[in-house]
């Protein structure tokens, strides 16, 4: 049996469906991510900038893989599922993110929220999200800095 599992073949009683069912039992089901976790109580601005942090700390990995992958060619339909998976992983993510931002009511916590969104946005490069963003944020200083460490910014800001 260890020599069946060290080699990968299957014997020939399982095979096709049958072995495909057999091996979902190694899978392992994925943690929920932060973002779907619901809140029991309402966030205050420090916690709900706490959130956002986490939300973005967490799926700037997703970010990373989803560029990563867009680089070449998918090679077959797992590739390809995959990237739709962690594309809705993001968008799930920074959609979470911008519903905790709403309710923040200090302008300045929100603006450093928000530029946490658009930071994550530019990794996944999605500027045309990162760009209405950006106009979002009410701070000059705030969006100078963010044009400054994201120049991929500055195209769209020269033209509005």
């Amino acid at each position: 049996m260890r020599a069946l599992l060290l080699t990968g073949s299957m014997p020939e009683y399982i095979s096709g469906i049958e072995g495909a069912y057999a091996m979902r039992w190694f899978q392992k089901d994925r943690p929920p991510d932060v973002w779907e976790f619901a809140a029991d109580q309402p966030l205050g601005d420090i916690g709900a900038a706490q959130k956002i942090r986490e939300i973005c700390a967490s799926a700037a990995s997703i970010a990373e893989t989803m560029t990563a992958s867009a680089g070449g060619k998918a090679a077959n339909n797992k590739a390809e599922t995959n990237k739709a998976v962690e594309g809705e992983r993001y968008q799930a993510a920074v959609r979470r993110a911008l519903e905790i931002a709403k309710q923040i009511s200090d302008d300045q916590m929100r603006d450093v929220s928000v530029s946490q969104i658009i930071a994550l946005s530019v990794k996944a490069r999605h500027m045309k999200t990162a760009r209405v963003l950006l106009r979002a944020i009410r701070s000059e200083k705030t969006r100078r800095e963010l044009v400054a460490d994201n120049p991929e910014l500055i195209d769209q800001e020269a033209a509005s």
